[in-house]
């Protein structure tokens, strides 16, 4: 708690004092980002800081894997569901970008197999992207363990993008051009961002 409070202390004395105009202008109008960005939790994949965008540039939501489930309007939780609603529905981005990344903790989970002891949740979370294991375990040419990973990092993004799709809402906007859906998989020992084409 000490170092995040300290943290807060600089913010407030550097970066809140460079853009105190930009945050008083974003509570006045309100929010009005062109994209969304679906990423990672992890801690190493901070989206504002790899497109290096401004307060209200971008519309984030982070989970494990950076994965996108399925459309189902049931009374179940669904935070990630209900972030796209918002982003798409009301604040009308015209971009959706799904980061994928390296060393991804939530895909090696994946790749390890059912029971391999991931807790209550992610063994659950993770299983949105079956079908990207699957692909890389049915591929004779990937490699060693951390070669499928990182095939099956792409092969996630493949997924959560066409999940997108099946959100009414959005598969419609993409139809008629006013929205875009994009994959990216960017690499922490590198730097590099790759664009990731869709299945």
């Amino acid at each position: 708690m000490k170092t995040l409070l300290e943290g807060y202390a600089r913010f407030r004395e550097g970066y809140w004092q460079q853009h105190k105009e930009l945050f008083s202008t974003l509570a006045r109008d309100g929010q009005a980002p062109p994209a969304m960005v679906i990423a990672c939790s992890d801690s190493r994949v901070p989206p504002e800081a790899i497109f290096d965008c401004a307060p209200g540039e971008i519309f984030v939501v982070r989970n494990v894997g950076a994965l996108v489930p399925p459309y189902a309007p049931d009374t179940g939780n669904h935070g990630t569901s209900a972030a796209l609603e918002f982003a798409v529905t009301s604040l009308e981005v015209r971009t959706i970008l799904v980061l994928g990344h390296s060393l991804c903790g939530g895909i090696r989970a994946l790749m390890k197999g059912p029971g391999a002891g991931h807790g209550d949740f992610i063994e659950s979370w993770m299983k949105i992207a079956n079908v990207a294991r699957q692909r890389v375990c049915d591929s004779p040419e990937v490699g060693d363990f951390n070669a499928q990973c990182f095939a099956c990092e792409h092969e996630a993004i493949r997924v959560s993008l066409a999940n997108l799709l099946t959100f009414p809402w959005i598969a419609e906007r993409v139809k008629d051009g006013r929205l875009t859906l994009t994959g990216r998989h960017f690499c922490v020992e590198t730097g590099t961002l790759d664009e990731v084409e869709p299945g």
